[in-house]
């Protein structure tokens, strides 16, 4: 008696679906929309002079559990500078084979250069297509900003790229939605463009000329 009670309740379930309005998604041509806060590819942020945030530190590197993040620090240079301060990261990987996106390399970073965008095509014919370098995770340049390496242009140190950071952020905004796709970034130039602290710049600049001459 149990077993056709049974039966009964599965037909049930399959019955009470077979009225129910079909709702296709046209996908890809119209790909459903993500949830805001919805974990996808990572992006590698800038500063709004277009130096990288991302300071080589690595603790995203310990922080993920499933071994997926790569990274190499490499020292700035006044001749060659990707990011304020000492380190930068040279070399940037995340293996999207492995990652679980919990979260955890974003809480990790103390600079806030790595967050989480809303893609999720992430899908690859290659296992080794898989691996994202850090030139596809780098955001695009937005209005303003200079492809590194240059000097800072922000304040004569690191902590100026910090201490206003609540106020200038300067996270690029929208990289998650960018049209370029990753590692299809285009470097535009924007003259005229006036950055804060180039002031200060130009005093330094025009006072090392003052003791070259």
């Amino acid at each position: 008696m149990g077993a056709i009670t049974g039966t009964f309740k599965g037909f049930g379930v399959t019955f009470s679906h077979m009225f129910r309005k079909v709702v296709t998604t046209d996908y890809p041509f119209k790909p459903p929309v993500s949830a805001p806060r919805y974990h996808g590819r990572h992006i590698l942020n800038r500063h709004p002079d277009g130096l990288e945030k991302c300071i080589g530190c690595e603790l995203c590197a310990w922080a993920c559990p499933a071994d997926a993040i790569y990274v190499e620090g490499g020292d700035n240079t006044d001749e060659q500078r990707f990011s304020p301060g000492e380190r930068y990261a040279s070399t940037y990987q995340i293996n999207y084979a492995r990652c679980i996106f919990c979260g955890l390399c974003i809480e990790a970073c103390p600079t806030r250069s790595l967050t989480m965008s809303n893609e999720y095509e992430l899908a690859r014919d290659n296992r080794q297509d898989l691996i994202f370098t850090k030139e596809q995770l780098l955001a695009p340049l937005l209005e303003g900003m200079e492809q590194p390496p240059h000097p800072m242009r922000l304040g004569d140190s690191e902590k100026d790229y910090y201490v206003g950071a609540l106020d200038n952020p300067g996270t690029s905004a929208g990289a998650e939605t960018s049209p370029m796709g990753p590692g299809r970034y285009q470097v535009e130039e924007h003259p005229g463009v006036t950055f804060p602290g180039a002031e200060q710049a130009a005093q330094r600049a025009a006072a090392g000329k003052g003791e070259g001459a």
